[in-house]
């Protein structure tokens, strides 16, 4: 599977898709055109039959520096949207929602669109060289990306505002105090730790993964009655499934089940 851009790339790994970003000559900051390919690589992992969970990760020393504002910034300015009409919005703002989940692998600098990605994702592995920073305020804008939205619901609001109005950089040990990353691993380790993640969801029941991602999802969005309120129709949407089956079946046998997202 191949992107218009060159600079990121789509490839699969038995029913893990990876998302990569190469750009490591310019720190993997993203132009528009590379924001329009993400979206589309993100696309089409989560509507391929065959993926049921994605990765993103980066090649060379760094995660991303964010937005190349040169390109970006007049574009966003006159009305361009980041994410191409029709496509799955990989930072979960304004266009189709993904419905497998997503992780991210992140190392070296880690900023802005970095960070908001992060947030946007299920889970993060980050190697412990990794520098974040929102620093927005520091070029006269504000994050627009969604970390005003993500970042005190993930943190608290002490901690995404520490952050947030100084601009300043904090390291891995802060961002997985926040909980902002799940694990922290040796630089090198990151991309390993994120398809081993990766996989052992791929492993599980996909329509039970994608209820128990959608289920969260609304439980944060409008709240933990709206949520309760749509548990057990989205249970009885699934109890059909040949999964449930296989699920019980794998129980009384006591073997590792085999699903096939049926």
């Amino acid at each position: 599977m191949s992107q218009p851009d060159p600079r990121i790339s789509l490839s699969l790994r038995g029913h893990v898709a990876l998302v990569g970003i190469h750009r490591a000559a310019k720190r993997n900051a993203f132009d528009m055109a590379m924001l329009h390919a993400l979206a589309h690589a993100v696309t089409e992992a989560d509507q391929n039959e065959q993926v049921r969970c994605t990765v993103v990760y980066a090649e060379g020393a760094h995660f991303t520096a964010g937005l190349d504002l040169a390109d970006v910034g007049p574009r966003v300015g006159s009305g361009e949207l980041m994410v191409p009409e029709g496509a799955v919005d990989p930072f979960h703002l304004f266009g189709k929602r993904r419905e497998k989940p997503l992780l991210i692998a992140v190392q070296g600098i880690c900023f802005t669109l970095g960070v908001e990605l992060m947030l946007a994702a299920d889970m993060a592995v980050a190697a412990s060289d990794a520098r974040f920073a929102q620093l927005e305020v520091k070029r006269g804008i504000f994050p627009f990306g969604g970390a005003t939205l993500r970042f005190p619901q993930v943190a608290g609001w002490g901690n995404a505002m520490r952050w947030l109005l100084t601009g300043d950089e904090f390291g891995a040990a802060e961002a997985y105090r926040m909980g902002i990353v799940q694990e922290v691993v040796e630089p090198g380790q990151q991309l390993d730790r994120a398809l081993a993640l990766a996989e052992a969801v791929a492993r599980q029941a996909p329509l039970a993964v994608q209820a128990t991602l959608a289920s969260a999802r609304l439980a944060r969005e409008q709240g933990p009655e709206a949520a309760a309120q749509d548990l057990m129709p989205r249970l009885r949407r699934i109890q059909a499934s040949e999964d449930v089956q296989e699920g019980l079946r794998s129980f009384v046998e006591r073997r590792e089940a085999r699903f096939q997202g049926k």
